[in-house]
């Protein structure tokens, strides 16, 4: 069943509204101010907002704002006594989806209301039934299953959740706070260290190397990114395999000649004098003086 959300303050539109689209058998949540009615769009319960501009407190537009710069994609129709192009335009740039100016005819509205749902609908059954295929892995949201040279892998439902969110925004750096707020729901109170854990279970699961993440790499000191595409990986063994054909001759010249630099380099190195060297020159000093003194005799 599906649930909306109207934000409204005005006390007789709200009854009806709730009234009419209950009988409707929609789920209802209902807030008469601004303010409450941005906690209740941000906890991510509504499936849709039915959402008046003119509010005590913060007005719909700020709302609606507020949820376009959140990234939260609930769908919108405003309700509005403005009945000005600029207006419209206003909200509909905003990321409103319909907008319906008062006094409006109940029977419109809900016709309104079934035309974004059926959109809304349309849109998710696409994303839930694509296989999507990126050469390592590969991940049906249909069955919700990720799946690795053949075998299923096994992905609790918050690593499931996280894995598609990840690839639903690919190539994009995707702060923690946004991340924790759109996994794990605006009323969470963990803290970035969750998402550090489940990212790394991730890359164990789907990194040839989790040391040295291709797909799912850290954004340092902000958050992570999915590299759709990355570039392949270039191992240790596969540059051994491709020598230099003009160096595949070269190893044992190679080793004689950093033999001979070696004991040049050594030799050209001074060494601390021994006791032995010290004690020359005096030895030399003496048979000079006795060399002389036998020229004299």
């Amino acid at each position: 069943m599906e649930t909306i959300l109207i934000v409204e303050d005005d006390p007789s539109i709200l009854f009806g509204l709730t009234k009419n689209l209950k009988y409707e058998g929609y789920e209802v949540i209902t807030a008469n101010d601004g303010d409450s009615g941005l906690q209740e769009a941000l906890s991510g319960k509504a499936d849709l907002i039915l959402l008046d501009i003119m509010l005590p407190g913060v007005n719909g537009l700020e709302i609606a704002r507020t949820l376009k710069r959140a990234e939260i994609e609930i769908p919108i129709i405003m309700i509005s006594a403005r009945n000005q192009e600029i207006d419209k335009i206003m909200g509909l740039d905003l990321g409103a989806d319909d907008y319906i100016t008062k006094p409006f005819k109940v029977r419109e509205l809900l016709a309104r209301i079934r035309a974004v749902m059926r959109r809304q609908r349309r849109h998710d059954q696409r994303i839930r039934d694509e296989k999507r295929d990126y050469g390592e892995f590969m991940v049906d949201f249909a069955a919700r299953t990720v799946s690795r040279d053949g075998s299923i892998l096994e992905f609790s439902p918050r690593e499931f959740e996280l894995l598609r969110f990840f690839l639903e925004n690919p190539n994009r750096v995707l702060e923690r706070s946004h991340i924790l707020n759109r996994v794990w729901g605006y009323d969470y109170e963990g803290t970035a260290r969750t998402i550090d854990n489940f990212v790394t279970k991730i890359r164990q699961k789907l990194e040839a190397d989790p040391e040295a993440p291709r797909f799912f790499v850290t954004a340092r000191g902000l958050g992570y990114k999915f590299i759709e595409t990355p570039e392949p990986a270039t191992s240790g063994a596969e540059l051994e395999a491709e020598p230099d054909p003009e160096e595949a001759d070269e190893p044992e010249a190679a080793k004689k000649v950093r033999g001979r630099t070696s004991r040049r380099a050594k030799a050209a190195t001074p060494s601390k004098p021994t006791a032995k060297a010290k004690a020359k020159p005096a030895r030399a000093k003496k048979s000079s003086r006795r060399l002389k003194t036998g020229t004299r005799k």
